[in-house]
């Protein structure tokens, strides 16, 4: 990591003071206000340095505050009167021997009252040029306040950086892309201060948890701060008395703390003073007030602080307070738990149980892994306890280490409760974490078997409804859904997976409006079941949304998804983000969605284990990275993709193959690309997956292939919502080479919000047009496929590609003939078309005479040409 931090750009304030020092404005300069370390000195020097003339620098301190003309002293030699006048002419004098000089002045607020006289006087004469600092909140001279408010100095308040500044400035210095949760938590922390943001990025490389993954830079634990920053915040932390520095410490411990108890703990009087002092700030929570840090960075001092002993006794004291308040709620739980953990008062393993379940109902699974260690090591021992142990390794992608805890126990030996629940713990390891679909199935099929008990067989068919949909067995898992989500009062887990199963296979076979009842229903249920299994179920949920067309509901449901992973940290973050992903993809967002699942898949994929559940990531991957012309990381993308897939999650197979298409295409075997699209719509169709046949057949007729029309007519009349109406209408258009009606069938693509797809359908359109020599037309439509490429990032698609290239080929020789310009012999090309090396060498011949070059080395130059003019 570089250790020079570079300047975030403030154009706009920049321009400002450079217009100001240049004598360019009415004021003679300007003062730059702020909070300490947001940026003041740094933008007032990086100005200063690209001016002409001289810079002086001064800077007001403490000590020289109570001299008079302190930071002006040097320029006057020993004081040879005491006469403030003379003084003061002295001074003058030497600043203004140099001519035009501008004077810079860091933290003015510390100037004594004769420099703050000298430099007002020299603003008034206009004799000089200023820059000034001065930070929020401090006592100003009144020599120095005039400046700004008698119109010499123009004033400029510095705020903290934006998120998007500190990504920038973050990713700048580490080389690489910061994961948007890390990225969160950064930002919260510093407050978008620029020299907490440093110092945060130091710290936590040096304590090494900024890990880059995969070319994604990841915090993983609190945020650490160097030694420079935390010798800068105990310098206000040391002239703090004993009382309310004790208040921070309960706080540092345990962060937000009800009023009442934290008064309990340190007294009414020392909270009053900390939020007097700006240290704290309460806010109201329900019907309680809660205390936090007012800036989050001074906990980490008062932590680093804190011996071992003073923490535990503190701790204990905590917990006894907390107990006696009662914690019945799952957050109070772990708070509890959390606390009781490290403090000096005895471990409860019911406690650590109950908040290790209650963890992994948050979606927090490091938490649950620490709380379910502590009930066994307490002697919590039992199914109970390694349940939650497992799911929790499982769920971080320690799949070998759950199914060892779950195999030290003998199914015979266990009632049907534990029966259930260590069966489809192991079952869903083995199935989902492990991708070993050989040993799940045997578990499950022994779980359908012994399992007599009518609620707890509910949630065995629930487990099975989810195999059946992963299998590809679109049917079952809806037939299977149906009998748990049919029964009277079946159990929150069983609803759940139920749901999993059922809702999935629902939307993937054109079922989608019924979707909506059952994600209802999940709802329900996932408040007292696994908190990281809602991102898995709510697949479901947000592609039957998207593939029926209501793009906008369906970002909206994901959303919701975003705010709950704000609790559960990088898990379900990630796995939320793929659920955006399913709607940005359908607006045709691909840059956001490539940099969303790279980072995904950095966060999720551990390399320990298959992880399912996350496999929609690689392929949408894939599409995102050919859509935006990142070819070959396009392909690394899909051989992976390609590698992982299994029989455990045979489901994806029709959704991974218009991903194969759509690099395919990238790569410029666009009539390759449309049978691989058409052999997906084949698949799709097979085992029920009617809404992916269609965005498979509608994927071909982007790519202008227009023979799946008739079956998209037919499937409109099957398929949920308007969209495959639209598809057909667009496919039915392009057979009859209608491109009016083309036209009409992007508009309304774009009011779906499919962006994406209608720049495909006008560009189609604009060919058509200026087939037919209609000029107007050509113009307008390729104007409107211009703007919504633009709207999507610059995308370049086939279509995209071939309206802005109106070159007099084929599709097969402009198909040629792009590859000829990507360096392949004619003999590659042969091979990647399945055609013969003779055909090839026919269209280079014809592709030759039709743009009157000599050879293929000339229609390379061409089509590079051509290719650099649409970029």
């Amino acid at each position: 990591m570089s250790s020079n931090w570079p300047l975030v750009e403030r154009e706009k304030e920049f321009r400002i003071i450079e217009s100001a020092l240049r004598g360019e404005t009415t004021a003679c300069g300007v003062v730059l206000t702020g909070d300490s370390g947001v940026g003041k000195t740094t933008l007032a020097r990086h100005v200063t340095a690209a001016l002409d003339g001289g810079v002086r620098w001064v800077a007001g301190t403490e000590s020289a505050r109570s001299i008079p003309l302190g930071v002006f002293a040097h320029l006057v030699g020993p004081a040879t009167t005491s006469d403030p006048v003379t003084y003061l002419a002295a001074a003058r004098e030497s600043l203004l021997a140099d001519g035009n000089v501008v004077i810079g002045v860091d933290d003015a607020h510390l100037l004594d009252e004769l420099s703050a006289t000298l430099l007002h006087q020299l603003a008034i004469d206009r004799a000089v040029h200023i820059v000034a600092t001065v930070r929020s909140g401090e006592a100003v001279p009144d020599a120095v306040t005039s400046l700004w408010k008698d119109n010499h100095l123009t004033r400029i308040t510095l705020s903290p950086f934006t998120k998007q500044q500190s990504v920038e400035l973050i990713e700048s210095v580490l080389g690489g892309q910061l994961e948007g949760l890390s990225a969160d938590l950064m930002w919260e922390a510093s407050g978008g201060n620029a020299l907490f943001l440093r110092h945060l990025v130091e710290g936590a490389r040096q304590a090494d948890t900024l890990r880059q993954v995969n070319g994604v830079w990841q915090l993983r634990g609190r945020a650490a701060i160097t030694s420079e920053l935390a010798s800068l915040l105990e310098s206000r932390i040391e002239q703090l008395d004993d009382e309310v520095l004790n208040v921070l410490k309960y706080l540092a411990l345990c962060e937000p703390l009800d009023i009442e108890i934290l008064s309990e703990l340190a007294g009414e009087e020392a909270v009053e003073e900390s939020e007097i002092a700006g240290l704290v700030r309460i806010a109201r929570d329900g019907r309680s007030l809660q205390v936090r840090y007012n800036h989050p960075l001074f906990g980490e001092v008062i932590r680093h602080r804190l011996g071992l002993v003073s923490s535990r006794r503190l701790r204990g004291r905590l917990v006894k307070a907390l107990r006696a308040k009662g914690a019945e709620s799952p957050a109070e739980r772990i708070r509890l738990a959390d606390l009781a953990l490290e403090s000096d008062v005895g471990v409860d393993p019911e406690l650590m149980s109950a908040a290790a379940r209650d963890a992994l109902g948050f979606a927090n699974a490091p938490l649950g892994e620490r709380f379910a260690r502590a009930a066994a090591a307490e002697g919590k021992g039992g199914v109970g306890a390694a349940e939650p142990l497992a799911r929790a390794l499982m769920w971080q992608g320690y799949a070998e280490e759950a199914e060892e805890v779950l195999a030290a126990f003998r199914p015979t030996e266990l009632s049907e409760l534990e029966l259930v629940l260590w069966g489809g713990m192991r079952f869903g390891n083995l199935f989902w974490a492990l991708g070993d679909a050989d040993r799940a199935d045997p578990v499950l099929d022994m779980l359908r078997e012994k399992v007599t008990d009518p609620n707890l067989s509910l949630v065995v068919k629930g487990y099975a409804s989810a195999r059946a949909v992963f299998g590809n067995r679109i049917d079952d898992a809806i037939a299977l859904s149906d009998d748990v989500l049919g029964s009277p009062n079946p159990s929150p887990w069983a609803v759940e997976w139920a749901v999993f199963g059922g809702g999935l296979s629902r939307a993937l076979s054109g079922r989608g409006d019924e979707v909506a009842e059952l994600a209802a229903r999940a709802r329900t249920a996932e408040t007292t079941t696994d908190g990281l299994l809602r991102f898995p179920t709510g697949l479901g949920e947000i592609l039957a949304l998207t593939l029926t067309g209501r793009l906008d509901e369906a970002d909206a449901r994901a959303q919701r998804y975003v705010a709950f992973s704000n609790v559960g940290q990088y898990l379900g973050w990630g796995m939320a983000g793929i659920l955006v992903s399913v709607v940005e993809l359908a607006r045709g967002d691909s840059r956001a969605v490539a940099r969303r699942m790279e980072q995904t898949l950095a966060t999720l994929d551990s390399g320990r284990a298959a992880e399912s559940w996350n496999y929609p990531a690689q392929f949408y991957l894939v599409q995102a990275l050919s859509a935006a012309g990142r070819i070959e990381r396009a392909e690394r993308a899909l051989r992976r993709a390609q590698d992982r897939f299994g029989r455990h999650i045979a489901v994806f197979g029709p959704m991974l193959a218009i991903a194969k298409s759509w690099q395919e295409a990238a790569a410029g075997t666009v009539s390759v690309a449309a049978q691989t699209a058409a052999g997906a719509a084949a698949s799709a169709q097979e085992s029920g997956q009617y809404a992916i046949e269609a965005e498979a057949l509608h994927s071909a007729a982007r790519f202008g292939d227009s023979s799946g029309a008739q079956r998209l007519r037919e499937l409109a009349d099957q398929i949920d919502g308007q969209l495959t109406g639209l598809y057909a209408r667009h496919a039915e258009a392009l057979a009859s080479g209608d491109a009016v009606e083309l036209d009409l069938c992007a508009t309304e693509l774009e009011e779906a919000g499919m962006r994406l797809s209608a720049a495909d359908a006008a560009a189609q359109a604009s060919v058509l047009h200026e087939a037919a020599g209609h000029r107007a037309a050509t113009v307008a439509s390729a104007a409107v496929a211009n703007r919504l490429a633009a709207e999507c990032g610059g995308l370049r698609t086939p279509a995209l590609v071939e309206a802005a290239q109106p070159l007099p080929l084929t599709t097969r020789e402009r198909e040629i003939a792009n590859l000829v310009a990507a360096g392949l012999s004619n003999k590659e090309i042969a091979g990647r078309l399945t055609v013969s090396v003779r055909t090839v060498e026919g269209h280079i011949y014809r592709a030759c005479t039709k743009l009157d070059v000599a050879d293929r080395s000339e229609i390379a130059a061409l089509l590079l040409k051509a290719n650099a003019g649409t970029t």
